[in-house]
């Protein structure tokens, strides 16, 4: 069978880069990985970010948009069964920030893909600077996307004190019992700078598994409470949407922004923009497409598309 690892984390957390990390591992070990990246968006960002990695032992399967939540699982049954017969031993799926897990499991559980895949490893990334003060949904899709980790691991821990570090790891907890989770992370919460991560580290998580646990869901439609706005070729600057960037991610007028991330030509190439709260970076990139995305809660998309455009 072949054995399917999950990656999960809500908005901005830094799936892609984790991800990035450990099909690297696991290419090394010998395996042979196909990456399933899973986004609600129409235009799949991390995807794009990852294609260096395809080669004779790693390749891509992207899924895109889907607007309710029948379409989303019938798109990811059909891409898992025409990807059983590749040859592939490993798949690691990295879902949307806005992701049901529970739809993951149900689709495993479904024929003929009970009989193909087996679960492996669910590792939930969690940012070191979480932001203290959530909406309810937000919290309650922090707990949903860790609450079956077989580990968490903690991103930016470079950027965070042990304190601040602590602090998060009694937020997800939080988050768990307000929705009558019993599952509690402690000792399974890696908190290492990521330029440090040995290969000890990667055997730990690839054989960190999965619990089965339960919660009471919360039922809110996610496209409604979390938008991603899309804005093509807008002819802007780095230093343009770097400042567009801070001013929508520190000014409640145009909703709570919670992440800006895109991609934008310059000087002959592109670079990558992503954008929270409290960081901005800028990376030069191989390839991309002119794209800005703006992901929050209750965004106003016409004082962000005036700001973005420069209207």
């Amino acid at each position: 069978m072949v054995q399917v690892d999950l990656i999960t984390g809500f908005l901005g957390s830094g799936k892609t880069t984790f991800l990035r990390r450990y099909v690297q591992y696991l290419v090394q070990q010998g395996h042979n990985v196909c990456i399933l990246e899973n986004d609600f968006g129409a235009v799949n960002v991390d995807a794009m970010l990852l294609q260096d990695l395809i080669g004779e032992h790693c390749d891509i399967e992207t899924i895109s948009g889907g607007c309710d939540c029948d379409t989303h699982q019938r798109r990811m049954r059909t891409k898992l069964i025409s990807m059983a017969m590749r040859g592939f031993d490993r798949v690691v799926i990295e879902p949307s920030g806005i992701f049901d897990v529970d739809e993951f499991y149900d689709i495993l559980r479904d024929e003929p893909l009970d009989r193909w895949y087996t679960l492996g490893n669910v590792i939930a990334i969690v940012d070191a600077r979480l932001e203290e003060t959530l909406s309810p949904q937000a919290d309650y899709l922090l707990a949903s996307e860790a609450a079956s980790a077989g580990m968490v691991v903690l991103s930016r821990v470079q950027q965070a004190s042990a304190a601040e570090a602590d602090t998060v790891v009694a937020h997800l907890n939080r988050a768990l019992a307000g929705c009558h989770c019993a599952r509690r992370f402690g000792a399974d919460v890696l908190r290492k700078v990521w330029d440090t991560l040995t290969d000890a580290d990667f055997a730990r998580l690839d054989h960190c598994g999965w619990q089965q646990t339960s919660y009471v869901k919360l039922h809110f439609d996610e496209h409604e409470a979390f938008t991603s706005l899309y804005f093509l070729e807008i002819g802007r600057t780095v230093e343009q949407l770097r400042t567009a960037a801070q001013t929508m991610l520190h000014d409640a007028r145009y909703g709570h922004v919670l992440r800006i991330k895109g991609f934008i030509p310059a000087d002959g190439g592109w670079v990558e923009l992503n954008a929270a709260r409290d960081a901005i970076t800028v990376q030069p990139i191989p390839n991309g497409q002119e794209v800005l995305i703006v992901i929050g809660e209750g965004l106003d998309k016409a004082a962000i598309e005036a700001v973005v455009k420069q209207l």
